[in-house]
């Protein structure tokens, strides 16, 4: 990819302003807050857009900063770049009213859409986060962050599959360990559900036995009961036998009567007058009491068996019949077989719980799946990062060799950029180096990382990247930018650059801010 003009149509400081670009080295000079910042932050822009962030941090965020100074409702760039041997033209506006972005081909006229990815394509995928980190180095800012790291893990499982848009390896690690902790969470539930469904059951179960052992105490009782009123029947059936066949006939005898009625007449013969009478009937009502007493000892003497059995019986017992007692034994027993049949099923049940239903077996199964695919991403990803480390390694070391004039001969980058440095036989961490080496280093490594990450070749954007490099290492690394790079946008606002380009004969383009 080559840029080839940037037109600031109302950017910040700049209004209808055109620079054309040329490969090579170009130079963007101009003092302080001359608007080199401002150019750079333009191309940023125009490749990726610029959100405006909300609330308090509106204020700092670059689409406030770099609000046209005049008319600041019109809000807009174009950019054209040539890329696959075509030139192309991205139209911006950043007003808050409305964004409007559009994207065409000078060369056939073909549209594309930005919202359908085609300006990625042509980007080969070049990420905000990338092109800081990588191609543009902004003032201050050469130490790249913890995600080149990232995009360079993701480079080794891309590279390997000779697909450099369709693999993400973090991203595929982070699925698979979402779906990981989904499939757990779904374990734990129906573990959960399981043991909630077993203690309602182991408790539904000891409320069944507890009725069973009820039931059976009360069949038991009545039982003995019953028992006891058998044998009470079975004792008071032995009754005493009918003394004669007249008393059966008679309750009270006819000769008793004749007696009776000769005791009444007597004294009306022996005793005078008037206390005969007087005794006569005083006699009579003995003879009536006595005869009336004799006649309820003979009718209680002629009851049946049952009726001297039930006045006998205590008030308790003539609330409970016998054949009360045999229907509630009958109902006891019928509902004590019920209880035993229901504390079957629930052992049943017990049992069933105690045994892994299908579903948690596959969510088992499909953890263990998912932990063995992480486990051997995680390995290939390290035996990839080796080989990746070794590749970057050694290219790194090329360009840092040739920025220092070989005073540095190996570089070895591990971790996120955990970077250490051998010199004259000794291995030092880049913490022990001076700040101008560091920044040689990390250039180096931003450099290597593009030329891994992508296939198409992006201009290099420094800004005042050069601050802490001496006159030699200057020298060396513009050397090797115009023999290696084939477009690279320098800004400063020092004269050293420009003037080491001349000592080295080296072509450039000047272009004043």
């Amino acid at each position: 990819m080559r840029i080839r003009e940037i037109w600031l149509k109302n950017f910040g400081r700049f209004c209808d302003r055109r620079i054309v670009l040329h490969d090579g080295i170009q130079l963007f000079y101009g003092e302080n807050e001359a608007g080199k910042s401002t150019i750079h932050t333009f191309i940023k822009g125009m490749l990726f857009g610029m959100e405006r962030k909300r609330g308090r941090f509106a204020a700092t965020d670059e689409s406030h900063i770099y609000e046209p100074w005049d008319n600041p409702n019109y809000y807009a760039g174009t950019l054209r770049f040539e890329s696959g041997g075509k030139i192309f033209c991205l139209q911006r506006s950043f007003e808050k009213s409305g964004k409007n972005t559009k994207l065409f081909c000078e060369d056939d006229g073909e549209e594309f859409s930005v919202e359908n990815k085609d300006l990625d394509m042509l980007l080969d995928g070049l990420s905000v986060s990338s092109y800081e980190n990588t191609i543009s180095c902004g003032q201050l800012k050469v130490t790249p962050d913890a995600s080149l790291g990232m995009a360079l893990r993701n480079y080794a499982t891309n590279a390997c599959a000779q697909d450099k848009g369709d693999i993400d390896l973090n991203a595929a690690l982070a699925r698979l360990k979402d779906r990981k902790r989904d499939v757990e969470r779904k374990i734990k539930t129906c573990l959960d559900e399981r043991q909630k469904k077993q203690e309602v059951t182991e408790q539904e179960a000891s409320f069944v036995w507890a009725d069973i052992h009820k039931c059976t105490e009360q069949l038991n009782q009545i039982k003995e009961e019953l028992a006891i009123r058998d044998a009470e029947v079975k004792e008071k059936g032995k009754l005493p036998e009918k003394d004669t066949e007249a008393s059966s006939e008679w309750r009270i005898h006819p000769i008793e009567l004749v007696g009776l009625l000769f005791l009444i007449v007597l004294p009306l013969f022996l005793v005078s007058r008037p206390w005969n009478y007087l005794m006569a009937i005083i006699i009579f009502l003995c003879a009536l009491i006595y005869t009336w007493n004799r006649m309820k000892v003979s009718k209680q003497q002629e009851k049946t068996e049952p009726e001297i059995l039930l006045e006998e019986i205590c008030p308790e017992e003539e609330k409970v019949s016998r054949e009360e007692l045999i229907w509630e034994q009958n109902r006891v027993s019928g509902e004590l077989k019920e209880k035993k049949t229901q504390y079957e099923n629930l052992k049943e049940q017990l049992e069933d719980l105690d045994i892994t239903d299908d579903i948690l077996t596959s969510l088992q199964q499909t953890r263990e799946a998912i932990s063995l695919a992480c486990a051997k991403l995680e390995s290939l990803s390290r035996e990839l990062r080796k080989q990746t480390d070794q590749m970057l390694n050694g290219r790194v070391s090329e360009i840092v060799c040739a920025f220092t004039g070989g005073k540095y001969e190996r570089l070895f980058v591990q971790g996120d950029n955990q970077i250490s440095l051998l010199t004259e036989g000794r291995k030092i961490r880049i913490e022990q180096v001076s700040r101008g080496t560091a920044e040689q280093i990390y250039l180096a490594l931003r450099i290597a990382a593009a030329e891994f990450l992508y296939e198409e070749e992006f201009p290099l954007i420094l800004d005042d990247t050069f601050g802490f490099y001496d006159e030699k290492r200057l020298e060396n690394t513009l050397k090797w930018l115009a023999e290696n790079k084939k477009q690279v946008f320098i800004f400063t606002c020092q004269k050293r650059e420009e003037e080491t380009l001349q000592k080295l004969d080296i072509p450039y383009t000047m272009t004043i801010v």
